[in-house]
């Protein structure tokens, strides 16, 4: 927004104003809030603070604040004209809300799979969102060095879920070892996350925002 003002001549000069509104908001800090929320949550059940199989535990907090907190998250990116962190945003909270989605579908026969073959539906979810979120890794050099650290850690928590699946017991059960080491991988950038909440709220309080570290691609 630009106002014009009548400068001691008489002519006209034009500045611009500071923004206000929306446009003056910083949507990372409510978008990193909410990841963690989802990321803490994710990461105590597969340590094993709730019993094993309880896959359900988590899915108030990753699917009514998580996932739809990325999303308007996203939507406020996209207002502002910041499409990178809106890609970000919106991968993540669409992966959030997809593993709930999973888990009630698969909890409440939602899509008619048998028995036999939920395994193999875990396996494909993890699969899938592997590769996407390697895509987005790679994708994202450019960001300073913090948030390819989160999407690796993310990429080797995907991994090791992916494995404990693939080294499923004769009785269905996948390796609690493997699972517990992703759930430790999933607090791990849980915290990494908590690092730049703190960074991006330093810098919408006023101060100075803290160090994330050069890209790895320039």
């Amino acid at each position: 927004m630009t106002t014009v003002d009548a400068t001691p001549g008489g002519s006209a000069s034009t500045e611009e104003a500071p923004p206000v509104g929306p446009l003056a908001g910083d949507p990372s800090i409510f978008g990193l809030g909410s990841f963690i929320a989802g990321s803490v949550t994710l990461g105590l059940a597969l340590v094993g603070v709730v019993p094993a199989g309880v896959l359900g535990a988590p899915l108030a907090i990753i699917l009514a604040a998580t996932s739809l907190g990325l999303l308007m998250a996203t939507a406020w990116c996209a207002i502002l004209g910041q499409s990178a962190v809106a890609a970000v945003f919106g991968i993540f909270g669409t992966f959030w809300l997809s593993y709930a989605v999973l888990v009630l579908g698969l909890d409440h026969n939602w899509f008619a799979i048998t028995a036999t073959a939920v395994l193999a539906t875990v396996r494909l979810f993890l699969l899938t969102w592997l590769i996407i979120i390697v895509m987005l890794t790679l994708s994202t050099l450019r960001l300073p060095s913090a948030f390819t650290a989160v999407f690796a850690l993310v990429d080797l928590a995907l991994l090791l879920l992916l494995l404990a699946y693939e080294e499923t017991s004769a009785a269905g059960v996948p390796s609690s070892g493997l699972l517990k080491a992703g759930g430790s991988v999933v607090l791990v950038f849980a915290a990494l996350g908590a690092y730049l909440f703190f960074s991006a709220s330093q810098a919408g309080t006023g101060g100075k925002a803290l160090p994330l570290g050069p890209p790895l691609m320039h």
